[in-house]
């Protein structure tokens, strides 16, 4: 399956702890994520990583766009709602691809981890058929 990934710059030591945590999950998966993340990523994890440019370079939009084009199968966003990005839309964007694809998406650490021990129980296998 396709995981993209995200984290904001306050989340983004999270998505590390969480990649290491969950890395014998994530290395039977296709990772993409935004560039920044994808690079802390490898270099905790030794996993490879997709890396688009920056989120606020055009990162998000890249993955939104692999999300539009039914793509990317699950995306874990690790999002800091506290502080409010430039990019906000591209964000928002995210959010309202996911539920027209019907991706499953995670904004929080407690959905990520739910969503990733789905995974790897074959529960969301659906996606296959769902893309065809």
């Amino acid at each position: 399956m396709n995981i993209g990934m995200i984290a904001h710059d306050a989340k983004k030591k999270l998505m590390q702890n969480f990649c290491i945590a969950y890395r014998g999950i994530l290395n039977k998966h296709t990772l993409y994520a935004t560039g920044t993340t994808g690079r802390l990523i490898e270099e905790v994890t030794n996993l490879t990583v997709h890396k688009y440019l920056a989120g606020h370079l055009g990162g998000t939009q890249q993955l939104g766009s692999q999300i539009e084009h039914n793509q990317i199968d699950l995306v874990l966003f690790l999002r800091d709602p506290l502080s409010p990005k430039s990019h906000e839309p591209d964000v928002n964007n995210i959010f309202q691809l996911c539920d027209k694809h019907n991706i499953p998406l995670a904004t929080n650490l407690a959905t990520a981890e739910l969503l990733i021990k789905a995974l790897e129980r074959g529960d969301l296998d659906w996606r296959e058929l769902f893309k065809s």
